[in-house]
């Protein structure tokens, strides 16, 4: 994998900067990521707040808490011998945070010593990075992953894609399905952009 990223950026027809261009796929109302306001509402979804996940054979889910805060930080997905972790965050109205977020990504990961490669797929400009990555006992070694996002209306949703989907490109397209899934609930609270917006554990059936 090439350690040098080639620049992949939007560029937008309001006169935006390219780093402050929303990047999101042309079909994205259509086949999501969805906002609140564009999913059928009479569909089984898993509500956690500030995204809402749609039910699917073979789909685990697990919450992310932050030991010391005991808050609820990442939703994580176990799905087709791959794993997503994705993360809603407030965004302003008509810029997009995905441009600087992947670069900020890219300049993380070559400090603790990976190597990044940025390239186009279906979802936009992505990062497919080798990350390091030490198991329990055992020597450092590194891991595959994909860093994706999308600028919605007031949000951006960031995922983090291992396992199978970083390779076999059978297996992404179903993770990438899944990520278009997601329905971001940003609501109406003023909220600064970049701030994580709040997850919450499901209702358990029977629960008001």
């Amino acid at each position: 994998m090439s350690e040098e990223i080639e620049s992949v950026e939007a560029q937008a027809a309001d006169g935006t900067s390219p780093k402050d261009a929303k990047s999101a796929p042309d079909d994205r109302t259509i086949a999501g990521p969805f906002d609140d306001a564009e999913a059928r509402s009479v569909r089984p979804y898993i509500d956690l707040g500030a995204i809402k996940i749609l039910p699917r054979d073979g789909l685990n889910l697990r919450l992310e808490v932050e030991e010391q805060s005991k808050r609820i930080v990442a939703v994580g997905l176990d799905y087709a011998d791959s794993t997503l972790q994705v993360q809603a965050f407030a965004a302003p109205r008509s810029t997009g945070l995905w441009h600087e977020t992947r670069a900020q990504i890219h300049g993380q990961i070559r400090q603790q010593g990976g190597r990044v490669e940025e390239r186009v797929g279906p979802l936009g400009p992505e990062l497919l990075a080798e990350v390091p990555a030490a198991e329990a006992g055992q020597a450092a070694g590194k891991r595959l992953a994909r860093f994706v996002g999308v600028d919605g209306p007031r949000w951006f949703l960031r995922g983090v894609i291992g396992g199978a989907a970083t390779s076999d490109p059978d297996v992404a397209a179903r993770v990438e399905d899944l990520f278009r899934s997601i329905v971001v609930v940003r609501g109406s609270s003023p909220m600064p952009p970049r701030d994580l917006i709040p997850l919450k554990m499901p209702a358990t059936p029977g629960s008001a």
